[in-house]
């Protein structure tokens, strides 16, 4: 392995140690693709082709990681989620 790939996956392990937090966006068979983008875009900040492909995710997977943070950031995100009808929990 060379220095720069150690670098690279030490950064990495430092970002995953240091968000201690994720929002779990689970599948229903109630909202559409477009009502779920378009919340994820509003309560995430995601761009339409990151919701887009969560939303994809979310369908064929059952579950995705749709926003990592700290907790105070996510709870009023989570919430957004939820008031919108969706599915999801902080893990």
């Amino acid at each position: 392995m060379s220095s720069k790939e150690k670098t690279l996956e030490d950064i990495l392990l430092k970002e995953k140690v240091g968000t201690q937090n994720e929002i779990v966006l689970y599948n229903d068979d109630v909202n559409t693709f477009d009502h779920v983008i378009e919340t994820l875009i509003y309560a995430c900040d995601h761009t339409a082709e990151q919701a887009e492909q969560c939303s994809i995710i979310v369908h064929y997977k059952g579950k995705c990681t749709v926003k990592t943070g700290s907790y105070n950031d996510l709870k009023p995100r989570c919430t957004m989620l939820l008031d919108a009808g969706l599915s999801a929990e902080i893990i």
